[in-house]
């Protein structure tokens, strides 16, 4: 994971990654608990936020909500190019997290609170982490308010969704299965085969200047989870490439020399 560290700091931007082996336990990090803009992957926190919160009786999974044109919001996601309607709250859960659908996002924000879902964001200890607005278009890219986490928070959420420690097992595994359908695999496993891409679990996130992306991954070699999150960047495209390469140097690591 060394060599890892050094790519990063020969690139351009800012950056922080953190990987671990959930068996074993070990881990390697660099600016780990830097806070750095989360994103779309605020939507990983808000979801675990949203699970709870069904798991307390608070919401149920099939409760019917509206979609009106003044809650739609541009950019990821489909929801904005249908016509007013209702959703249930998982269908609402799994368009957030399969297509990083940002008006889904603002109505689960809506249904459970900034306060409650930043209050969740603590009790699972991530203290670098915390959701400060609601998303918005995404061409808008001047907000002075953003979203934050760090790669050890994250990277904590795959382990408490794993061993079951703030959701129920069963839940965290429904999670983990939803985000394995998660339909952007464009930036730490672009350069893995495809057999292997289905067998991970992901979450992307990127705006002017970020890149994104966190992952969780279930083989035989083991259980491993990896977050690269970067800010500074000069576009998309190098910050692309620059996570695709972490994303292959971990895999490499992990293939070749892990027992």
């Amino acid at each position: 994971m060394k060599e890892i560290k050094r790519y990063l700091e020969s690139r351009i931007g800012t950056y922080g990654f953190f990987f671990e082996d959930l068996k074993s336990g070990f881990v390697y990090g660099y600016n780990e608990n830097v806070s750095m803009t989360a994103a779309g992957c605020m939507k990983l926190p808000i979801a675990v936020s949203l699970i709870k919160a069904v798991e307390d009786g608070k919401v149920d999974f099939l409760d019917k909500v509206k979609i009106k044109s003044e809650d739609k919001v541009y950019g990821t996601g489909i929801i904005h190019e249908f016509n007013e309607r209702e959703y249930t709250v998982f269908e609402l859960l799994v368009i957030m997290l399969i297509q990083s659908d940002n008006t889904a996002a603002n109505k689960i924000i809506d249904i459970l609170g900034m306060e409650k879902i930043n209050q969740d964001i603590l009790e699972m200890g991530l203290k670098n982490t915390k959701l400060n607005r609601k998303t918005t278009d995404e061409r808008d890219n001047h907000t002075d308010v953003e979203n934050l986490t760090s790669a050890y928070d994250l990277n904590l959420i795959w382990k408490h969704l794993y061993n079951g420690t703030f959701l129920n097992k069963d839940n965290g595994q429904m999670l983990i299965d939803i985000l394995r359908r998660q339909q952007i695999k464009n930036k730490l496993a672009l350069y893995l085969c495809d057999d292997l891409k289905y067998e991970i679990s992901s979450k992307t996130g990127d705006k002017y200047g970020v890149e994104n992306d966190t992952e969780f991954i279930q083989v035989p070699k083991g259980d491993f989870s990896f977050t690269v999150l970067s800010s500074g960047l000069p576009n998309s495209v190098y910050g692309t490439v620059t996570l695709a390469k972490c994303g292959k140097m971990m895999w490499d690591e992990v293939a070749n020399n892990w027992h």
